[in-house]
């Protein structure tokens, strides 16, 4: 079984659409849906927006689904001057940007109890997932995505962000649920479609295409439920 996530009922419906023989399962305020896309026995859920929603809904989807894998789809913002908007981001590590215990001697973005600063996505799944959005002609970026519960709307807070981690794009849910895979011994993967410059005209740009951003990764994901086979 392949999971899929999304912060927000418009990065999933489409795919919801998609699938067959649909069931309905709603735990902690959390509606799972499973059924067959492109064949392969899917679950897909709307978690919410922020760290701890994303948490919450992955851990119970491997509790109560058992996934081969756990993709986290949506969309970010770019931090990166080769993303643009409805451009791909498909990250090779995720990172907890506002994780920061640096007053006591951490490096930012260490996990006190894990020893991690970066979570390494699947990299089977990753390459699938970027052969196949390049074959639909999306151009596409990979990186390090970064995750923390703030929308990141200043060019101040984008340039930080690039500066501590490297990274491309950002986000809200993204290194949660890479965190809970870790230490569930779940792969994943996290692919963003690029809604926003993350920068002082953010919200403009998020209000007119974050619906179209959505929506490139829809045939996407079919496709990749069709071929992936963890082997």
């Amino acid at each position: 079984m392949i999971g899929i996530i999304g912060a927000m009922d418009k990065e999933i419906s489409g795919i919801r659409e998609k699938m067959t023989e649909k069931k309905e399962k709603t735990i902690s305020g959390i509606k799972f849906v499973s059924g067959l896309l492109g064949g392969k026995e899917t679950v897909t859920a709307v978690c919410g927006i922020g760290k701890v929603f994303a948490a919450m809904c992955a851990q119970t989807m491997i509790l109560e689904y058992s996934p081969e894998i756990i993709i986290n789809t949506g969309i970010a913002g770019s931090l990166s001057a080769e993303l643009s908007v409805m451009n791909v981001a498909v990250a090779e590590n995720v990172v907890q940007y506002d994780m920061d215990t640096s007053p006591i001697g951490d490096p930012k973005g260490y996990i006190s109890g894990i020893g991690k600063i970066f979570f390494e996505t699947d990299k089977k799944a990753t390459g699938i997932l970027k052969d196949i959005l390049k074959k639909h002609g999306i151009k596409t970026l990979s990186g390090v995505i970064a995750s923390g519960d703030r929308f990141v709307a200043s060019a101040e807070v984008k340039k930080s962000i690039q500066q501590d981690f490297g990274a491309i794009a950002c986000e809200m849910e993204g290194a949660a649920i890479g965190q809970v895979c870790y230490v569930n011994g779940c792969p994943f993967a996290v692919v963003r479609a690029i809604s926003d410059g993350a920068d002082g005209d953010a919200g403009i740009s998020y209000s007119e295409f974050a619906l179209k951003a959505a929506l490139l990764y829809v045939e996407a994901a079919e496709e990749f439920a069709r071929c992936y086979d963890r082997g």
